[in-house]
């Protein structure tokens, strides 16, 4: 279903952050009445439209013709929920950018790694002469890519996105993973997976993790998977040669990679069976897979300070991202293994740590507001009350050869502005070691 009939309908956007902003932009273009809405008191916008702040207003919202809601702002909030009932179309900036997109879209989802295969899939797409556009919940607002010229589109799509969006038919779409992760806004991780798997309802081929059950749509044979177990048809590892496999011979060695860790090796296998149905061959797969460095705040080594590798991974904000990147560093550490976790847990289970964190982990060092029940599983854990504290810590227990790993395994918001910010002092923290 392509397109809308937006001139003239009141159309009332609610949370005026960068997304906000993208759709009032998008809905003015096309001759609507737009106003605004913000839970901020006051926010300085040069904006020609009506802009209302503080309590959401559910008596303007429910006399409206439409309500697009930016990703932060919970479908759950009483004035949404009123409003809804009263029959006014609730959706988000990626329903606006399905209904008037005419290229193609590589769309991918995932509790982790989503930014990860992204890039990748950019990149590879990139080597096979493509003009491609990247947006979504990673950097550019979907509706900015509108009307640009180019071959295909690689969307990143967080669950926030996902649950306002109906008509989205990709070429090719993923969930790369599922692990607890937003329950406190979805409420169960069955709710969390339904609307993590409507990414597929449209897609005209699936790609998932052929490890991960949760990942599977019950009643479609998947079009594609990748995984670290056997598979002679599809994407696959030999742990013997370190190797990438597709259709039982070999595509990509690790060694030839700048990415490091199973987990990346996961993301390039991602990447690769996506791109396929854009019709990448072989040799960009490579070409891209190999040369993607990786992102910052994602298993980043931000100091080699007296031969302690001090490795930054502030973007693992739920348990399965940190079980990640510790499975895959594990083998690459030579001395001991230092674990600097905590933040907000959002109601997240922290004992498939456990095993990990006794068998793998010689200094398990969490703080403040997780600390007690992330201490709970390793005897000796160190609770610190900040950042900095468990960075000088982790300064006194390392040695040569030794990796300090920070992997929150929560959100960042219980004393950053994001987990950007969380990585940035992480990194400043360990810079002042040496001064």
């Amino acid at each position: 279903m392509q397109g809308m009939v937006l001139a003239d309908k009141k159309v009332v956007v609610v949370g005026m952050g960068l997304t906000g902003l993208s759709c009032v932009q998008f809905l003015s273009q096309q001759g609507a009445q737009v106003s605004a809405m913000d839970s901020r008191k006051e926010l300085t916008l040069a904006l020609d439209i009506p802009l209302y702040f503080g309590d959401f207003d559910a008596a303007r919202l429910c006399h409206a013709d439409l309500i697009v809601v930016s990703p932060g702002v919970s479908l759950q909030h009483p004035a949404i929920v009123e409003a809804s009932a009263a029959g006014v179309s609730v959706i988000g900036d990626i329903e606006l950018f399905a209904r008037f997109n005419t290229l193609p879209v590589i769309a991918i989802t995932g509790s982790n790694g989503k930014s990860t295969v992204t890039h990748l899939v950019v990149q590879m797409c990139q080597a096979a002469g493509m003009r491609v556009l990247m947006g979504g919940n990673i950097g550019v607002p979907a509706l900015d890519l509108l009307n640009q010229d180019a071959d295909i589109v690689v969307l990143e799509l967080s669950s926030f996105q996902l649950e306002t969006t109906y008509s989205l038919r990709p070429l090719a779409a993923t969930v790369l993973n599922i692990c607890d992760d937003h329950l406190d806004r979805h409420g169960s991780l069955e709710n969390y997976q339904k609307i993590k798997q409507s990414i597929y309802h449209h897609a005209q081929h699936i790609v998932v993790n052929r490890d991960d059950p949760l990942t599977h749509l019950a009643g479609r044979v998947a079009d594609a998977s990748f995984g670290l177990s056997p598979s002679h048809e599809q994407f696959s590892w030999d742990k013997t040669s370190a190797s990438i496999y597709y259709q039982g011979t070999a595509l990509l060695a690790a060694q030839d990679c700048l990415l490091v860790g199973a987990h990346n090796m996961l993301n390039i296998m991602a990447a690769a069976a996506l791109v396929r149905f854009a019709g990448v061959d072989r040799q960009a797969m490579c070409e891209g897979g190999s040369r993607f460095g990786g992102l910052p705040h994602r298993c980043q080594t931000v100091s080699m300070f007296k031969q302690v590798r001090w490795i930054n991974d502030s973007k693992a904000t739920n348990v399965g991202a940190t079980l990640a990147a510790l499975e895959g560093i594990i083998d690459a550490c030579a001395g001991q293994l230092i674990l600097i976790a905590g933040g907000e847990g959002k109601g997240a289970d922290f004992s498939p740590l456990a095993s990990l964190l006794n068998n793998a982990v010689s200094v398990l060092i969490p703080w403040v507001k997780m600390a007690e029940k992330i201490a709970a599983l390793k005897t000796g854990a160190i609770k610190v009350t900040s950042l900095q504290e468990a960075v000088s810590v982790a300064a006194q227990h390392a040695q040569a050869n030794d990796t300090v790993l920070l992997s929150p395994a929560c959100s960042s918001l219980d004393m950053f502005n994001n987990y950007m910010h969380r990585g940035e002092c992480f990194a400043q923290a360990v810079e002042a070691l040496a001064s």
